[in-house]
């Protein structure tokens, strides 16, 4: 008889954030996020310590995915950001270090938490107020009659992940399939409802990158067609093809043990009724002049024999992830039993192809008028694929997104610093009735923005891995990257090119200040000018819907963490 442990109590930690291990792991967090951020981020090796495989990205969604937290009230501030990844794709790297920033900020304050969260809360509604006014300088509008913007937009996310390791002629190259295959899933006839369609992404490693290429309607891996196999498909009075999409396994071993008992006749053999009802299914395709039969799960060899005889092409083992778009694209129905074939779930194609990428065959379904379409993506490893495909996926995510709202944010740093610039103009003349409305005094709001602004500022910061100089200017509130091996010196005029999002070159007499990401002497400065703002090919630009989330998840969750009395965990 085992021995039976008495129940522990469970542990109650009062005022989570005063305790130096839980700094400690923020902190830690903290540094893992940043050094992952942007283009030049530091890779990240992830495993389990148990054996399994290794993930290797700077990635945000990966990381959390594989990163094991313990601590109860950082696994609130990841919770939070793995939600705004699933939600928006992008942004997840800005949230975090945001979120992080924000509560290593405002718990070294000595202002109550009650008040730095309506404070919080007002400094959000200013910014959100500002970013989706007409005079937001750091937004800029997303015209879809041309591909300018949406080239930068693309652009920006595959850049941001070196794990991918693209170069220049690749990141062209990739920036223009997923753009044609974005558009392929943009309906042609607008209706009331219109829905977008989908890309599938077809993976083929260890070929380049620049053979990767997009195709309309979609691509089924059929290693048993050789290459160069005449296609006989039976079609249809119209030219078309009709299609038959089945969801049931049509294996033969329809009889499941673990459903019961069945009584057999002497003499009666299960398996061959099984087949002669599949045979019976497959003369009822072909009376209905069915050219192409998709199977989800198996297809038994005589079915596919007596299917071929009568030129038609059986696919099997198409996956469930396929059935959706097939259904889509084709007008069919998934049908769930081969006892019961309805005409009425019969779609159609245009025509049926062979193809073949690398050393992998695929049968090229293409219909007449599509929303579907294949990025077949090629790249050098498995790791390097991997990021990439979580990369593109993101890209796609982000046009859905810019389609619903067409507007973007400059990137490279320059949008958290111009907010940071903005909101310490803003602050700096507001009202007495303002404090008074909040509850708080004029130095306590001071207190507060400040430590929002440098944590913004922070995250710029972090776009920095080389221990460079990084400066904003006074007049439009950029952000500016001193080149590597020049000294601090006070005329950066001369070593300074373009800022972060390359909308402003070096042509203008501006003020700099050194950013430090913490509190720092206010710059005697107006509210920050606002740009001509002129799309050009070397524009780096963020997702707009993305970030705004980002900025408010990122607040409220630190709110919600800095508002945290006690933590009762159980102990059982």
């Amino acid at each position: 008889m085992s021995r039976l442990e008495a129940k522990k109590p469970p542990l109650f930690i009062s005022e989570p954030l005063t305790k130096d291990t839980l700094c400690q792991s923020l902190s830690l967090l903290s540094r893992v996020f940043k050094s992952c951020y942007g283009p030049a981020g530091r890779l990240k090796q992830l495993h389990n310590g148990v054996g399994g495989c290794v993930c290797t990205t700077s990635q945000c969604s990966a990381v959390l995915r594989h990163l094991s937290v313990s601590d109860p009230v950082l696994r609130v501030l990841t919770a939070s950001v793995q939600n705004h990844i699933s939600r928006f794709s992008d942004c997840g790297l800005f949230t975090a270090i945001l979120c992080c920033s924000l509560i290593e900020s405002f718990r070294r304050l000595n202002v109550a938490s009650c008040t730095v969260m309506k404070i919080t809360r007002h400094l959000l509604s200013l910014c959100m107020d500002y970013l989706k006014s007409e005079a937001c300088a750091c937004r800029v509008s997303v015209d879809f009659g041309s591909v300018e913007t949406l080239v930068c937009l693309v652009r920006s996310v595959l850049t941001s992940k070196p794990a991918c390791m693209l170069n220049k002629t690749e990141v062209d190259h990739l920036t223009t399939l997923v753009l044609k295959a974005f558009l392929f899933t943009v309906p042609c006839h607008v209706e009331t409802n219109a829905v977008l369609g989908k890309c599938v992404i077809v993976p083929v490693k260890g070929r380049r990158v620049v053979d990767s290429t997009v195709l309309p309607g979609l691509l089924i891996e059929t290693p048993e067609i050789e290459l160069g196999t005449p296609l006989a498909v039976k079609r249809t009075g119209s030219n078309m093809i009709k299609i038959a999409l089945f969801c049931v396994s049509m294996s033969g071993d329809g009889f499941n043990p673990e459903e019961g008992t069945i009584a057999v006749h002497h003499g009666i053999s299960l398996e061959m009724a099984e087949v002669n009802q599949l045979l019976s299914v497959g003369k009822q395709l072909v009376d209905d002049e069915v050219g192409l039969v998709v199977c989800q799960k198996v297809i038994h060899p005589s079915l596919k024999q007596y299917l071929k005889e009568n030129h038609v092409l059986a696919v099997d083992r198409a996956g469930l992830s396929l059935m959706d778009p097939l259904s889509r694209m084709t007008g069919s129905k998934p049908m769930a039993s081969i006892h019961l074939l309805s005409p009425g779930c019969y779609g159609s194609l245009k025509d049926v192809r062979i193809e073949s990428f690398g050393s992998k065959r695929f049968v090229h379904l293409i219909p007449e008028d599509t929303v579907i379409c294949s990025l077949i993506l090629c790249n050098r490893s498995e790791t390097a694929w991997d990021e990439l495909k979580r990369v593109c996926e993101t890209a796609e995510h982000v046009l859905q997104l810019t389609m619903r709202e067409p507007l973007a944010l400059l990137g490279g740093g320059c949008t958290e610093t111009h907010l940071a610039s903005y909101i310490r103009h803003k602050s700096s003349s507001l009202s007495a009735r303002t404090f008074k409305d909040l509850g708080c005094s004029q130095t306590q709001y001071q207190l507060v923005a400040d430590g929002f602004c440098c944590s913004l500022e922070s995250v710029a910061l972090s776009l920095n891995h080389d221990e460079v100089e990084i400066l904003t200017d006074v007049v439009y509130g950029h952000c500016w990257f001193v080149p590597s091996g020049f000294p601090s010196v006070s005329n950066w005029s001369d070593v300074v090119s373009k800022c972060g999002c390359g909308i402003h070159g070096n042509t203008e007499d501006l003020s700099w200040r050194i950013l430090q990401g913490r509190s720092c002497p206010a710059v005697a400065q107006g509210c920050p000018k606002e740009p001509s703002v002129k799309v050009t090919d070397f524009l780096t630009l963020d997702c707009f819907a993305a970030k705004c989330s980002g900025l408010q998840v990122a607040l409220e969750t630190a709110n919600l963490i800095l508002d945290l009395s006690c933590v009762i965990e159980d102990q059982n």
